[in-house]
C-alpha cells in the first residue's frame, strides 16, 4: 500500500511503507526545518552511495532501516529529544522509543539505535552493519561533503533544489552548542559536542585529555613527547 506524501518526494525513490511515512512525518513535526531537510538529504545520498558501490536494497542492506536511521538521526536536536545525554544518544533513545511504539522488532530497533548513536563516530560507524555504515556515509556527505565525488553527476543539485541547505552545518552546530551551554552534561570533554562547546568557553574551562590525565590521581608523569625521536 502506498502512503500519501508531499509532491516534492515524488521525484525521489523514498520507501513508501507505513513506518517510513510515520517516521518522516514525525521528524518533520519535531525537528527544525533545516535539520529535517538534512535528514532526508542524508538518506538520498546514502542510497546514491550504495548504488555507486554496487549494493542492492533487499540483498545487501535493508532500505527501510537506512531510511529510518537517516530520517530520525538528529532527533536529539529536537525539543522532545533534548535530554541529559549527548545529543546522539538522546536522539537514538527517542528514535528507539518511537519505533517500539509502532511495533518495530528489537533487531531493527537495535540497528537504528546504533546508526543514530554512532553517526558522529568516525572510524566506528563504518565498521558496523551495512545500514549503520550507509547512514553514516550519507550523513557525512551532507555535512562535510566527504564522498560527494561518488554521487551521480547533477544529483546533489537536484537534492538541494528539493531540500535546500539553509546553512545546515552552522545551524546544526549552533543547536548542539546551545544545548551544551544550557546543560554541560550533554557535552563530555572528549565528545563531539564537547569539542564544539570548548570553543565557546574561556580557555581551560572544559578539560582536555591532558587535564583529565593530570586529575586522575594515579601520579602518572609525562614521558618523552610523541614527536621526539626514540633513542
Amino acid at each position: 500500500m502506498a502512503f500519501a506524501l508531499p509532491a516534492v518526494y515524488d521525484a525521489f525513490d523514498l520507501p513508501r511503507t507505513e513506518l517510513a511515512a510515520l517516521a518522516l512525518r514525525y521528524a518533520e513535526e519535531v525537528e527544525p526545518e533545516a535539520v529535517f531537510r538534512h535528514s532526508v538529504r542524508s538518506y538520498l545520498f546514502a542510497r546514491a552511495l550504495a548504488d555507486h558501490g554496487g549494493m542492492k536494497a533487499g540483498a545487501d542492506f535493508d532500505d527501510e532501516l537506512v531510511f529510518l536511521s537517516c530520517v530520525l538521526h538528529d532527533l536529539g536536536l529536537s525539543e522532545p529529544g533534548n535530554g541529559n545525554q549527548r545529543f546522539e544518544v538522546d536522539g537514538a533513545d527517542l528514535a528507539a522509543r518511537f519505533l517500539r511504539e509502532h511495533g518495530t522488532d528489537e533487531d531493527a530497533v537495535t540497528v537504528v539505535w546504533d546508526a543514530i548513536a554512532l553517526h558522529t563516530s568516525e572510524g566506528i560507524a563504518s565498521r558496523k552493519g551495512p545500514e549503520v555504515a550507509l547512514a553514516h556515509a550519507g550523513i557525512t556527505v551532507d555535512v562535510l561533503g566527504r564522498g560527494k565525488e561518488s554521487l551521480p553527476e547533477g544529483f546533489a543539485d537536484r537534492v538541494h533544489a528539493a531540500f535546500p541547505r539553509s546553512d545546515l552545518a552552522y545551524v546544526m552546530t549552533n543547536l548542539i552548542t546551545r544545548q551544551a551551554l544550557a546543560n554541560p552534561a550533554k557535552a563530555g570533554p572528549l565528545s563531539f559536542p564537547g569539542q564544539l562547546l570548548r570553543r565557546h568557553l574561556p580557555p581551560g574551562a572544559l578539560p582536555d585529555w591532558y587535564d583529565l590525565i593530570a586529575d586522575a590521581g594515579w601520579g602518572d608523569r609525562p614521558t618523552a613527547r610523541p614527536d621526539t625521536p626514540a633513542a
